[in-house]
């Protein structure tokens, strides 16, 4: 089974870089984020022509999710269920094959010094608690998505410079690595514990790309018996380098079931 993300940033901008992926790597599951589009305006019949079932779930101009898959998803789920403030159209579940699968598209932060970056912290704590409250570590369950978190210094550029950056701060890692902790395995890691590898490469620096300064802040991570039977973890740089891409690429899993 292949499960793959990628942080679209504006799926009407990028539409035609999915589709042309979907044709070409033929994933069983692609979970987007950053679509950027309000549900009514969802290019949903587009989609719906490569012959998978989407599900999704948007705001207009910011955050948004949204999964594909070649079969029909089951128990579909939105947001962290927790009653408390909006989770802004950022978290998706269902299950698929027989796989629990939850797409989250984690806050950035903005600001050390923002009150975005306290509520990226309480969105790790609640995303725990979540975990808690409706799967289990000994079932198979995939967490993937952008986490605006690099967890380790191979993780992004020039690390020492980013101490103070929100998604490698120390908190920030500490509380991705605690969420981490319930019971998920990076299989990307997994199966390269030494690469440095990045998913995501910055717009507002010239020829980031070309120099390969970028940071690994999207993920496929899976639960211990699952992440067993990975055998397969790459990131397909190319729809990168096209025009008008988005800042991240595609990051895909295989599983052997």
């Amino acid at each position: 089974m292949k499960i793959a993300t990628y942080n679209v940033n504006s799926l009407r901008k990028r539409l035609p870089v999915v589709l042309g992926w979907l044709e070409q790597q033929q994933p069983d599951v692609l979970c987007l984020q950053e679509t950027k589009v309000q549900d009514t305006e969802f290019p949903a019949l587009a989609l719906a022509s490569t012959g998978y079932h989407t599900i999704f779930r948007g705001m207009k101009s910011y955050n948004g999710v949204a999964m594909l898959s070649r079969v029909i998803p089951d128990e579909i789920c939105f947001g962290l269920d927790d009653g408390q403030d909006p989770d802004e159209a950022r978290l998706v579940r269902a299950v698929i094959n027989g796989i629990t699968i939850i797409n989250t598209y984690i806050p950035n932060g903005f600001k050390l010094d923002s009150p975005k970056y306290v509520y990226k912290l309480e969105w790790y704590k609640r995303l725990r608690v979540y975990f808690d409250k409706h799967l289990s570590p000994d079932r198979p369950v995939v967490w993937c998505g952008d986490m605006n978190v690099a967890p380790e210094p191979v993780d992004v550029h020039s690390p020492e410079k980013h101490l103070q950056h929100v998604c490698f701060h120390e908190l920030a890692r500490n509380a991705y690595k605690e969420t981490v902790a319930w019971g998920f395995v990076d299989v990307f890691r997994k199966l390269y514990p030494d690469r440095q590898q990045f998913t995501f490469w910055d717009y507002l620096r010239p020829n980031s790309l070309d120099a390969n300064k970028g940071w690994r802040i999207d993920h496929i991570l899976a639960t211990a018996s699952l992440a067993e039977r990975c055998t397969k973890v790459e990131v397909d740089i190319e729809p990168r380098r096209a025009a008008g891409s988005s800042d991240h690429t595609f990051l895909w899993a295989e599983f052997a079931l």
